[in-house]
């Protein structure tokens, strides 16, 4: 049996092993083969040569991301371990603020895939992004928005959705058509009070400057000099889809995002979301970024309940 020994330095011992030990226990759960020791700030590894040469090249990856963010989570653990080494070393290393919300927080991508929206949105005008519930999608898209905004790329923000039912019903809520509504883009909302602080949002969204509507208020208009978000986009139909994808003018930014497992529309009625995936992947100016359960950055039991709703609808 081979041994190898990683010193932690610094006093960040504690942080890297997690609270009650909570990473080194994720550790050692992807790593069943190799026997780990903690004493002090040395870790001992034993086991076979080739699972020990990428236990801590992982190992490194994660202590170079403890020394950048200064927090290590087992999620964190367990997407360095089953992501590509390379390309999380290089989401680490690139230093992308998307923009800072109220109160000076930082907004930037926390996944590698989060970091590929953002590099496909400065390459393209077009974007679909596709990926389970907690990936991130709506809040990385809504915060490129801001950024274009704030940085006068565009004139102004358009925010969309659907107004297709999820199991309710909007004609029995109370109020006009915006209070009916409102509850239901409320995620849209969620966002924008998290970048843009309570009075200037009012500002913008009173001068029309940060529009939220659904998707049928769009049809006849012509989006240009906008960064425009189509949200839950696999609750369209094919001719929604396209009145939207077609809405495009000069200098737009169109994001595409929603969860092609996941649509509200009657059985038997293809959605619009992966009909567009089909038709215009290879198209330049076009890009398509999908997200996995590994890209979840919710509370750790969004993709516990992922992984099984997942293997009932395969059938396992």
């Amino acid at each position: 049996m081979n041994e190898r020994i990683l010193e932690i330095s610094g006093g960040r011992i504690s942080d890297f092993l997690g609270h009650r030990d909570e990473n080194l226990k994720k550790i050692r759960s992807l790593f069943p083969k190799i026997k780990i020791v903690s004493r002090g700030n040395i870790l001992k590894l034993y086991g076979e040569e080739a699972g020990l040469d990428e236990l801590e090249t992982k190992l490194g990856v994660m202590l170079d991301f403890l020394n950048r963010y200064n927090s290590l989570t087992p999620e964190t653990v367990e997407k360095i371990i089953l992501s590509d080494t390379d390309e999380f070393q290089r989401f680490i290393s690139d230093d992308e603020i998307i923009t800072y919300g109220v109160g000076g927080r930082i907004i930037k991508p926390r996944t590698p895939n989060q970091l590929k929206i953002v590099q496909s949105v400065r390459d393209n005008d077009m974007v679909f992004v596709t990926g389970p519930a907690g990936t991130g999608k709506t809040y990385i898209s809504v915060a490129l928005a801001v950024r274009a905004l704030k940085n006068k790329e565009v004139k102004r923000i358009i925010l969309t959705r659907p107004a297709v039912e999820a199991g309710e019903h909007l004609g029995f809520l109370p109020g006009d058509m915006k209070e009916k509504l409102d509850p239901y883009m409320q995620p849209l909302y969620d966002a924008l009070f998290d970048m843009i602080p309570g009075s200037k949002l009012q500002d913008y969204m009173e001068n029309n400057v940060i529009q939220i509507a659904p998707l049928a208020f769009m049809r006849g208009r012509t989006l240009d000099h906008a960064f425009v978000i189509l949200d839950e986009a696999q609750n369209t139909t094919r001719s929604q889809m396209k009145m939207f994808l077609t809405r495009m003018g000069e200098n737009a930014k169109f994001i595409i995002t929603g969860d092609p497992s996941q649509t509200d529309l009657i059985k038997g009625q293809k959605s619009g979301l992966k009909e567009a995936l089909e038709l215009l992947d290879g198209i330049e100016g076009v890009d398509i970024i999908r997200l996995s359960d590994r890209d979840v950055v919710r509370h750790p039991l969004v993709k516990k309940i992922i992984d099984v709703y997942k293997k009932v609808e395969d059938g396992d």
